[in-house]
Formats: C-alpha cells, structure tokens, sequence
C-alpha cells in the first residue's frame, strides 16, 4: 500500500485584488470541496480560495491508505504545486483534524486555523447506519437517486443526511451509477479517522474553533487538548445549529470567518 502523497483535485475562487491571502477549505467526511461552497464564496470577495476534495472523497484519487498524517501531506504536497508558501486553513469536522494535523506538523505554512466543529480527540463510532446505507446500495439495480434514497432510508433516519450522501452519486465513464468517494477505503480505515490526533508539537497561531451550539462534536472536557496544542485558540458558538453549522447557518458561519481572518 502506498503512502506517498495524493495530487489532489480543487476548486479555486478568486478575488481579482493583487496579493490576496489564500485559504484552503478542508471537508468532512463523505464529503466534497463543493460542500463549503457559501463560505468558498464568500470568502473569494477577499481572498484565493482552494476546495479540495480530500483522497477518497470527491474528484481525488483513491488510495486504500488513510489517515490524518497522509491527508495532511496531500494538503502540502497540493501547496507545494500550487506555489503556495503559507496559507489560511479552514476545515469541517474531518477536514479539522486534517487542518489541525497541518499546523501542528507544519506550523510555517499555515497562517491563521478555522476549526468547524470537531476536536483533535478520539470519537466513539457514530457512522455504522451510513456505511450500512452505502453498501447496501446496490447499483446493478439502482436507475435513479430515488431508488437510492429508498435503499439508504432503511438504514440513515435522516433526510438530510441521505441527500448530503446523494451528492456522491454520479455515472462513471461507462453511464453507470457509483460513489465518487471509496467507501471499502473509508471503512476500512474508519479507525483512523475517529481517533485523536497524536502529535505533541504545538502550533503557536491564531485558531479559532466554530461549535454547533446542539453538537456535541466540541466539549467542555475537550478543552484541556484543545488548549495544549493550540495555546491561542478561542472558541466561539453558533446558536440553534448542529454539526452542519456552516449549512445550517451560513451567514453567521461566513461571518465569523471573516472577522477573524480579517483580524489583524
């Protein structure tokens, strides 16, 4: 199994103002660049702005290998061809700890840290439903996307979480339907994916971390790890919102963004 980096796949938007800052967004998991796309467009008034699709998940390729130390050298390797020296970083649940593994073992080539709903601790499993919901769509039979909501509904409750997985659903080159994410690759490794981050190098910038004040994602007795890699993290809440803050309340999310990279 390989473990060199990944050329990733993105999406930039760009202000047309020289010398712009750029900021990289960073999804979750079963997720894509396209996801983060209102604050993407919101931030592009100001800034060079990357959507990356994370291996395994969206347009990137595919690698039984996973993990946030790999995810976080596809990140610099895309930096790296890209010309970026130092950029913003921004990532949702997933793509936070991705984020945070970047920083903390590349402290020089991140500038400021937006953290969207997730700590660098371990999680219990809370995805059995959906991997059960993914394979158990069969596409030989499968015509259209209601037929694969149907399937998914007997194993995902909520709505809005089978049409976000929907949104992986796409024809190959021979008109059949598949996932664009690797899902064997993200259930195998799923493992990696719910654990702490393991560093122990501390990242010196500013953070801040964004909490879905109903999600339970970031926890009062979190704050000691938080603290102990990220000394200049603060935190801030988003009212009513769950894990899928930057969704479920876009504006006040953007606006949070911006105010504090635009801090000076």
């Amino acid at each position: 199994m390989s473990k060199q980096a990944l050329s990733l796949y993105a999406q930039v938007e760009a202000t047309e103002a020289a010398n712009a800052e750029t900021v990289l967004l960073l999804h979750g998991l079963f997720g894509m660049g396209v996801n983060l796309g209102a604050v993407a467009k919101a931030l592009a008034a100001h800034y060079q702005v990357h959507s990356l699709d994370l291996r395994n998940h969206g347009q990137s390729p595919h690698s039984e290998c996973m993990g946030y130390e790999l995810m976080a050298a596809d990140v610099l390797a895309y930096m790296d061809v890209q010309g970026i020296a130092q950029a913003h970083v921004l990532g949702h649940s997933m793509g936070g700890k991705v984020a945070m593994q970047l920083a903390l073992s590349q402290p020089q080539r991140v500038s400021k840290l937006i953290v969207a709903d997730i700590s660098p601790v371990a999680y219990e499993a809370n995805h059995t439903d959906v991997f059960a919901g993914l394979n158990a769509v069969d596409f030989d039979t499968i015509n259209n996307r209601r037929d694969a909501e149907a399937v998914l509904a007997q194993h995902v409750q909520e709505p809005a979480v089978r049409q976000f997985l929907l949104r992986n659903m796409y024809r190959d080159e021979n008109k059949r339907f598949a996932w664009r994410m690797n899902v064997a690759a993200l259930e195998a490794n799923y493992d990696a994916i719910k654990a702490g981050l393991e560093q122990e190098a501390v990242f010196e910038g500013e953070v801040l971390f964004i909490k879905g004040e109903q999600s339970d994602y970031i926890l009062p007795e979190h704050r000691e790890r938080i603290l102990q890699l990220f000394p200049k993290a603060s935190v801030k809440v988003i009212q009513n919102t769950g894990h899928w803050l930057h969704a479920e309340k876009p504006a006040a999310f953007n606006l949070l963004c911006l105010n504090f990279l635009a801090k000076s």
